[in-house]
């Protein structure tokens, strides 16, 4: 995750000058606050704050927060040759950012892919794809990955495959990393939920070896090229991942394996953290080699839920001086006194039924927090990311978990885990809160 007011993003005067080109009617500019003159801004009409539900924890299902055709859209991303029965690229965990390399916009996508044969990205996968395009409706192309590995699958940036590249001093595959072997699951070692950043001038890519591999936790990737790589492990991943290991994880993963997942990185200015599941963060050393050494990880000052359930995908995103906490909440059903439907972010239990993979979001004025309550940012929008566009427009990700719920139904598999955008809308600086852009 980037600081979006900190990042290198083109301003409205470049874009006339022509180096953006033409965007499309669904990327033009959204106009923001900073940019018009204190007296504007004053008297600019911002959408309204909706109240929160109560009790506190009871998720927001109206269609006006769900992903539609006049506020979303698929990314055409370019087909690997494993795409083309299906017709567009399976993914989970879709990130999208845009940045400014070389005096242009550079859009980058990335995101949890699996391969043919498996219904899923487990119990292991083949590594992290990129795709780049100048404009977030495209092109889109796969990586230029032909220079590194000639012959080899394009766009394909790191696998657990690459352990062959180690090299005295450079290591591209820790050991724990590797594909291993056992009776219940055969091939094992996945990897999941990537970010990919541009920053201080190098590519950094932040990803999580998953529930199936020796060591299951958040490392990091730094390209000795560009965007496309190649890429080595940090010196910080070389024996493990980020921070200490927990005692809870499936049943399947040995005991000491299990460490924070789906890590995430936000930049502000020469400073870098490390965001990790699901409420602790760290600040990288200057050198972004590792983790400054801390003997428990901070904590994000956090209003929870009465009962706090299980939380996925923590990204930190900047907007108009605020800090917004974006999490990944499971909206469970259940039956009310009268009969009616309850819509909660619940715990499990019997009568619960999975529902929607929810965007929530909180805002706060530091990044450590104290961050508000939540409110559902997204129907069906969750383990996403925020990003501005070229022009300051706001957007979020979604991929329709189809792993349980709304989109696993069997009339809709089809079109679930895909890398689609959808735009926010700012509640300005009295409401400061973001939603997917609802109707009007």
């Amino acid at each position: 995750m980037t600081g979006s007011e900190n990042g290198t993003h083109v301003g409205r005067r470049t874009l006339l000058a022509g180096i953006a080109g033409s965007m499309g009617v669904a990327a033009l500019p959204t106009v923001t606050a900073q940019a018009l003159p204190a007296n504007a801004a004053a008297a600019k009409q911002y959408p309204p704050n909706w109240p929160g539900l109560e009790p506190y924890g009871l998720a927001d299902t109206r269609k006006d927060l769900w992903p539609r055709e006049d506020n979303s859209f698929l990314l055409p991303l370019e087909l690997r040759p494993r795409d083309k029965e299906l017709g567009r690229v399976w993914m989970r965990d879709t990130y999208v950012n845009c940045f400014v390399v070389d005096g242009r916009p550079l859009y980058v996508a990335t995101g949890t892919t699996r391969v043919p044969g498996l219904q899923g990205a487990a119990p292991w996968n083949d590594g992290l794809f990129v795709w780049t395009a100048p404009s977030l409706h495209g092109p889109w192309r796969l990586a230029d990955t032909t220079g590194i590995r000639p012959g080899a699958e394009r766009g394909k940036v790191w696998s657990p495959e690459f352990v062959g590249e180690n090299r005295p001093g450079r290591t591209v595959v820790a050991p724990w990393q590797e594909y291993w072997f056992d009776d219940e699951f055969g091939k094992r070692g996945e990897v999941w939920a990537p970010e990919l950043h541009h920053y201080r001038g190098k590519w950094y890519l932040v990803a999580c070896m998953g529930d199936h591999s020796q060591k299951v936790g958040s490392f990091l990737l730094v390209s000795e090229g560009g965007v496309a790589g190649p890429y080595r492990l940090v010196e910080g991943n070389l024996d493990k991942p980020f921070g200490d290991p927990l005692t809870d994880g499936p049943e399947f993963i040995e005991p000491g394996a299990y460490h924070h997942i789906d890590g995430s990185l936000y930049t502000e200015g020469a400073d870098a953290w490390l965001v990790l599941h699901n409420h602790v963060y760290a600040k990288f050393r200057q050198d972004m080699e590792d983790i400054v050494p801390t003997t428990n990880l901070p904590a994000f000052q956090q209003t929870p839920y009465t009962l706090e359930p299980y939380l996925e995908g923590a990204y930190v995103f900047k907007h108009g001086g605020k800090y917004y906490l974006v999490h990944a909440a499971w909206d469970r059903t259940s039956a009310n006194d009268d009969g009616s439907t309850r819509h909660a972010y619940d715990r499990p239990r019997t009568g619960r039924t999975q529902y929607q993979y929810d965007a929530v979001v909180a805002v706060a004025d530091r990044f450590e927090g104290p961050y508000s309550e939540r409110w559902t940012a997204g129907v069906g929008a969750g383990h996403n990311n925020f990003f501005k566009d070229s022009e300051g427009g706001l957007w979020a990700t979604f991929f329709r978990n189809p792993a349980a719920g709304y989109w696993a139904d069997p009339s809709r598999t089809h079109d679930a885990a895909v890398a689609g955008v959808v735009r926010l809308e700012w509640t300005g600086p009295k409401g400061n809160r973001l939603y997917v852009r609802r109707q009007a």
